[in-house]
């Protein structure tokens, strides 16, 4: 059914419980000023003079107190925080009161991309945005990049933070471990939204390499990604800016992020070669990924399910492609964006998923309310 709706280390402790670790306390207010134009070390290894990306970043750039031009009054509702779960360290950024809702992001950005969305949702949700595993400042493995275990690694974070059921948002590779999560935890996940990835790989039809330019630009980087060579992580690290604010702008649909965002990404991932060689991990194991979804969409999710899209980008496709994995799905096209809704259209995006949560929250509210 389809309706639509219009890696430093551990720096303090955040609780008694030994798996989390506040990574707000003891941490400079130092803000990231910007990438410099020009040859750069990243990290201990030497980017060529054409990449004109990143001066060297701190150990604990990629944290709430070294995020660029967050809303008013983020920091005050918002900390990171480091949890070990799943036999790996876990960067997530926590704050608000309420059901507890899980963002996840995609590539090629960390859970900054929701910076918009959070301090509204935190006013009724306890919100955590995560760090996927080999982004970010979460742990960088040489393995566990299916989306099975990129799954696993969700649920047991939720398991470690308190959390048995929750409400899940994932975008781009995001939502394909989202999928994952729902599926394979199906116990644990009471509501999903999805965006901006025309169904998970392995559900729908597979894209034809013979297709039209348009849209040939928006998903080589999926081929180019997979290739399993350090050739990848050399050529991109040759050029890194060149080659993220290429996909930035291509996927915009028209228009791109600012600069400030896009360079805070670019650091991110050429802050040292094993960075920017974790950054591929999730395309990497994209076999794997799709044999797990053949089985997955066997047993289609129960659970209410929202397909976002940008209007200029994938749109109403989205839910459309949910529909072989999911017997409820609403859709929503948001106005005014293409692929990076939560930047580009925050409060449409906002508006969605506000309507689409507030059954999870008035029922979980409800339970999580203690008893008179």
């Amino acid at each position: 059914m389809n309706r639509s709706l219009h890696e430093p280390e551990p720096l303090g402790d955040a609780t008694a419980d030994p798996t989390t670790q506040d990574a707000h306390r003891g941490l400079s207010r130092r803000t990231f000023a910007g990438a410099a134009a020009g040859a750069a070390l990243v990290g201990g290894w030497a980017a060529p003079a054409a990449a004109g990306t990143v001066g060297r970043v701190p150990d604990d750039f990629g944290t709430v107190a070294t995020a660029p031009r967050l809303p008013a009054g983020f920091a005050q509702t918002f900390k990171s925080r480091f949890v070990r779960a799943n036999g790996i360290r876990q960067h997530v950024v926590i704050g608000g009161d309420g059901p507890p809702l899980l963002l996840v992001h995609g590539w090629s950005e960390n859970w900054y991309a929701w910076r918009f969305l959070m301090p509204s949702l935190a006013r009724n949700y306890t919100v955590i945005a995560v760090d996927q595993r080999g982004l970010g400042l979460s742990e960088k493995t040489r393995t566990g990049y299916d989306a099975g275990t990129l799954a696993t690694d969700l649920a047991a974070l939720m398991t470690a933070l308190g959390h048995e059921r929750f409400a899940v948002v994932g975008h781009d590779t995001g939502m394909v471990i989202s999928y994952a999560l729902a599926a394979d935890h199906r116990d644990r996940v009471e509501r999903l939204a999805v965006a901006e990835v025309p169904g998970p790989p392995g559900v729908g039809d597979a894209p034809s390499y013979f297709i039209f330019a348009a849209v040939n630009n928006k998903l080589w980087h999926i081929a180019f990604n997979r290739v399993d060579d350090e050739l990848i992580v050399d050529m991109v690290g040759s050029n890194a800016n060149a080659y993220y604010r290429y996909e930035f702008s291509i996927q915009g649909g028209g228009a791109t992020l600012p600069d400030y965002a896009i360079n805070y990404y670019v650091s991110l991932h050429t802050r040292n070669r094993d960075a920017l060689r974790a950054s591929f991990g999730l395309y990497r194991s994209w076999d794997a990924t799709l044999e797990q979804n053949v089985v997955r969409k066997d047993t289609k999710l129960t659970i209410p399910v929202l397909g976002m899209g940008g209007l200029n980008s994938w749109g109403g496709m989205v839910a459309t492609d949910m529909e072989p994995a999911a017997n409820d799905v609403t859709t929503a096209v948001i106005p005014g964006a293409g692929h990076w809704i939560a930047e580009q259209a925050p409060a449409a995006t906002l508006a969605a998923l506000t309507t689409f949560l507030a059954p999870y929250h008035a029922t979980a509210s409800r339970r999580l309310r203690p008893p008179r």
